[in-house]
């Protein structure tokens, strides 16, 4: 998961623009439902979210031991809003593939200061999405469902597993 991790932190824009070029061509004629199948089976297998409630939000991050926030890339890349950009949170092997690779981007910061952050961005209408690459959870982004990839993928272009309700939280150090 590392592996596929570190490569990811290190092309975020790039890797997030082509998941927006794939959905497109969900459109094609003839082979837009291929790639429809193709893009909903790399979401179960490879790389997908969750969407949380904030106390859900809370419960993922109140297992992390290394916890840091930086920007959503969701919102550096699309811009579709003026929300706020400072709010992607990562953890457990997030946080340490992020702090290492995007050094100059991440910083350590407190629960209480995530907290706050999750807190913040609920009460200007973001949304928490747990990340998670293969089965291993990374980010809780607080992201705008007008720029964020995930929910963009399955509203707009009917990617249905890139983005599922919920997520069972395990009593676990991560």
């Amino acid at each position: 998961m590392h592996h596929a991790l570190r490569f990811y932190s290190a092309n975020q824009e790039l890797v997030i623009r082509f998941y927006m070029f794939g959905g497109s061509l969900t459109r094609l004629p003839l082979v837009g439902g291929i790639i429809k199948n193709l893009l909903d089976r790399y979401a179960v297998t490879q790389h997908s979210a969750r969407s949380l409630t904030p106390a859900e939000a809370k419960k993922a991050l109140a297992a992390a031991t290394s916890i840091a926030v930086g920007d959503c890339k969701c919102r550096k890349v699309f811009k579709n809003c003026d929300r706020p950009v400072r709010t992607d949170i990562v953890f457990g092997a997030g946080f340490e593939v992020f702090t290492d690779v995007r050094k100059d981007e991440y910083e350590s910061i407190s629960k209480e200061e995530a907290f706050r952050i999750i807190d913040e961005c609920s009460r200007k209408g973001l949304v928490q999405m747990l990340l998670q690459c293969r089965n291993d959870v990374y980010a809780l982004c607080n992201c705008c469902t007008c720029c964020c990839v995930p929910l963009r993928l399955k509203r707009d272009y009917g990617i249905k597993n890139v983005v599922c309700r919920g997520y069972e939280i395990q009593d676990k150090k991560i």
